[in-house]
């Protein structure tokens, strides 16, 4: 792909990511399920109002930035209420929450972009991340999760970018890596996995590369045969120093970098990549004192001058005192069952979304009628005309990128596994390549995002899920695109097949992203399973 068409690209993914999010802003003129919240804390903070709130204040300064730029907007004002605490508009409360959002699917290119360097991957990473159904709809309106993601992935983005710069320029970029996820942990404590998996990957790295240089250590990694077998230990006393230099500098040998573009020896001839390079392997290069700095310092300092605007509003706790009580509140939230809230949905339900959740949910008699505000719907049978919007991912694109994420995961098991039962032997290479990097930075990251909350006994949602589903955009993304490029028509026909069946699904489900009329047989024909009601 040229760069022109590259850019073309993007461009239209970010026009088609704005228009979905600005269409019909104003559709329902009411407070839309925790809108009851977050739009009332960000008009509270114009209005000089104490609250408490559960999490952090970040998203609900910008909601409150959002609500006073759009109450100086002389347009958008057709419709009002007055149900946040003052007479706005729905759209001042929401505007600002989807424009950040249109800018998701960019930031989740521009990494894809970062991590390989290919245009195609960046792509198809911000389509399918543009073509998923619960961050459009967390993007219309007045909600938080938006915020803890993006700020999350320009952490990591900013990171990428560091490792891909020396000296100040790294230095400059790493600084902005530490802003990032600190604004994410501001919104919201699950933003803190953002930047445990920034420190997992890195972690990795350093494990692999300690790995590497004792790899030939008779003590552990050698049977005596293949001791007896090896050459002089002089010899592997060079090629070690060889190979670590390698390592740590990557970019030193175009023609070991040549030899080290394929996936392995023994993968799969759909993940042979052109690509030789990805900031991850300079990983090695950050020591621990600026990870300690950048992203410890840094994030903390950030996470705590985010709290000093609420604090002067609300003197009731002082910043210890409020963490006190924020953490009490989410201890006695109550279990995780229906019994709770019909919507609650444990960890493990999120990845095949067996339980999404319904925002909004009314009926009306015709389509001409106003749209409902308040009240409960009409009786079973009254309602010709269904208005819901649903707290769902695009269900082929989540499917496809569980299984996407699971290849990954073989991939690199594969990997440590074969060379173990070939040689009978644990051996490390010099550098990996750039795919193995993509899966190792892909699978962490996921686990970060996710496994944490195997231990949360809190009652959870599916919202709760984005920060770790945007890698599995990542991984069907990769997965597409390493198809796209094989040279096999059955594997390029399959990458065309996927794509195709992510965007007609997007466009099926639609309405329900969108709170668009539906006729009943229309609202049951896009609920495949009872738990989606």
């Amino acid at each position: 792909m040229t760069k022109k068409w590259f850019r073309i690209g993007m461009v239209s993914v970010f026009i088609l990511s704005l228009a979905l999010r600005f269409w019909g802003l104003e559709r329902f003129n009411t407070l839309v399920f925790d809108e009851v919240y977050f739009a009332k804390f960000g008009n509270n903070y114009l209005t000089h109002t104490p609250f408490f709130n559960a999490h952090p204040p970040l998203s609900q300064y910008m909601i409150g930035i959002g609500i006073w730029i759009g109450s100086h907007i002389p347009f958008w004002h057709d419709t009002v209420n007055g149900l946040t605490g003052s007479l706005r508009s729905p759209w001042t409360y929401r505007w600002l929450n989807a424009l950040i959002g249109s800018f998701i699917p960019l930031v989740v290119a521009a990494i894809a972009y970062q991590l390989s360097y290919r245009r195609t991957f960046a792509i198809l990473a911000g389509l399918f991340t543009a073509c998923d159904g619960i961050f459009l709809v967390e993007s219309r309106y007045a909600l938080s999760n938006i915020y803890i993601v993006i700020f999350g992935l320009l952490g990591h983005w900013f990171l990428l970018l560091a490792l891909d710069n020396q000296n100040r320029r790294r230095s400059f970029w790493l600084v902005f890596a530490g802003i990032g996820f600190g604004a994410s942990v501001g919104t919201k404590w699950n933003g803190l996995w953002f930047l445990s998996g920034a420190y997992l990957i890195w972690i990795v790295a350093w494990i692999m590369y300690l790995i590497h240089s004792f790899s030939n250590s008779k003590f552990f990694f050698q049977s005596p045969s293949l001791e007896q077998e090896a050459g002089g230990e002089s010899q592997e006393s060079e090629d070690r120093r060889q190979d670590s230099a390698a390592l740590a500098s990557p970019r030193a040998s175009a023609g070991s970098r040549s030899l080290e573009a394929g996936v392995s020896t023994y993968s799969p001839s759909l993940l042979s990549s052109s690509s030789s390079q990805s900031p991850l392997q300079n990983l090695i290069q950050l020591n621990i004192f600026q990870m300690l700095f950048y992203l410890g310092i840094i994030p903390a300092f950030i996470y705590s001058i985010i709290w000093i605007p609420h604090l002067q509003l609300d003197k009731t706790y002082g910043f210890i005192a409020v963490h006190q009580q924020i953490l009490k509140f989410h201890l006695h939230l109550g279990g995780n069952s229906p019994n709770v809230h019909p919507y609650c949905a444990a960890w493990y339900k999120w990845p095949l979304m067996t339980r999404p959740m319904a925002y909004y949910y009314q009926t009306a008699e015709s389509i001409s009628e106003p749209l409902p505000v308040m009240g409960p719907p009409l009786p079973a049978g009254a309602g010709q005309v269904i208005y819901d919007v649903h707290a769902m991912g695009n269900p082929f694109l989540w499917w496809f990128g569980v299984a996407a994420m699971l290849f990954l995961i073989g991939m690199l098991v594969s990997q440590a596994v074969i060379p173990w039962v070939k040689e009978k032997r644990f051996s490390m290479p010099a550098t990996l390549s750039v795919d193995t990097w993509i899966a190792l930075y892909l699978v962490i990251n996921y686990a970060a995002n996710l496994l944490p909350w195997v231990k949360v006994t809190r009652c959870v949602f599916i919202y709760h899920y984005m920060c770790a589903v945007v890698f599995v955009f990542l991984a069907i993304a990769w997965f597409v695109d390493r198809c796209l490029c094989s040279y096999y028509q059955q594997l390029r026909a399959l990458g065309v097949t996927i794509t195709f069946i992510i965007l007609a699904a997007f466009i099926f489900w639609m309405p329900i992203y969108l709170g668009l009329p539906l006729s009943p047989n229309g609202y049951k024909l896009r609920m495949w399973f009872n738990s989606w009601i």
